[in-house]
């Protein structure tokens, strides 16, 4: 029979399809776990893993095993979590990465429901922008991260929360563009822009906005709004960015929105096969109810 910490380690080796990764995040060496693996192709009679020079890749075997190893290690800790009662008080850390978005809101208010029922759970927040939060939740130094789509690596799952963030333009409001309701998307090919540097880094597309990177001015980047708001205050350029983010009252500034909208959808994004906390297994549930 395979024990369960054996499927445990296969689970990390098959997520990071590197020994001596999967070692580290297993915090064991990479000599015992290359003979763990070996032990359990022995035993199962089968090969597991194609190994190169670099990389492992998994043969149809090792496919098969991966999909029953995590049916299998889930089905144990349901089957466990039953045993527990209702009444039990449940401690620990729920840490998430976010980035900056009016979505924030919705999941304080389902946290504050949590944290009410579980007291003595500490929640802790990472603001950042979208490489920031991946590389934390890559080291494990977050649970879950909030993050605009279209974004899809295969080494995360992704929770799509059903709402949405609505891009649209931050300039001074005495300029001319701001007499407009909202304005075209052709208008910016001839505007002075300052963009998040997460446009260019794949996470969202240029061609939302019917350009390319050469085609577009852009003047200036930025990875937070904030300090990006000064910017446009001194008339270097007109800030692409989601509604709602910046408090324009009491300052040379406004918000039109863009026209046809541009919108994302946003994501909870966890890492693939990743053990988590009984609080932050908890929380996780609650948010998909």
């Amino acid at each position: 029979m395979i024990e369960t910490r054996l499927l445990q380690y296969f689970l990390t080796v098959a997520q990071e399809l590197n020994i001596t990764k999967a070692a580290q995040a297993l915090y064991i060496t990479q000599p015992t776990l290359s003979k763990q693996m070996i032990e359990l192709e022995q035993q199962l009679g089968k090969q597991l893993f194609i190994r190169g020079k670099r990389k492992l890749t998994l043969t149809e075997e090792g496919e098969y095993l991966r999909d029953r190893a995590r049916e299998i290690l889930e089905l144990l800790d349901n089957t466990e979590a039953a045993f527990h009662t209702q009444e039990q008080t449940l401690r620990g850390h729920i840490t998430i990465g976010c980035g900056e978005t009016i979505a924030m809101d919705q999941i304080a208010k389902i946290l504050a429901e949590f944290h009410k029922r579980h007291p003595n759970v500490q929640l802790h927040t990472h603001s950042g922008d979208a490489d920031m939060i991946l590389e934390r939740l890559d080291k494990g130094l977050v649970d879950m991260g909030l993050l605009l789509g279209p974004m899809r690596q295969e080494k995360y799952d992704y929770m799509n929360i059903h709402t949405k963030d609505v891009y649209g333009l931050l300039m001074p409001i005495d300029c001319e563009l701001a007499q407009q309701e909202a304005v075209n998307i052709d208008q910016l090919k001839s505007l002075p822009m300052i963009m998040a540097e997460q446009t260019f880094s794949g996470h969202q597309d240029l061609e939302w906005f019917g350009a390319d990177h050469s085609v577009l001015n852009v003047v200036a980047t930025y990875n937070l709004i904030y300090n990006a708001t000064f910017l446009v205050e001194h008339g270097i350029g007109y800030a692409l960015c989601l509604d709602r983010l910046v408090n324009t009252q009491g300052r040379n500034l406004t918000f039109r929105p863009i026209t046809p909208e541009l919108s994302v959808d946003l994501y909870i994004v966890t890492k693939k096969y990743q053990t988590f906390s009984p609080a932050v297994k908890a929380f996780l549930e609650k948010l998909k109810r």
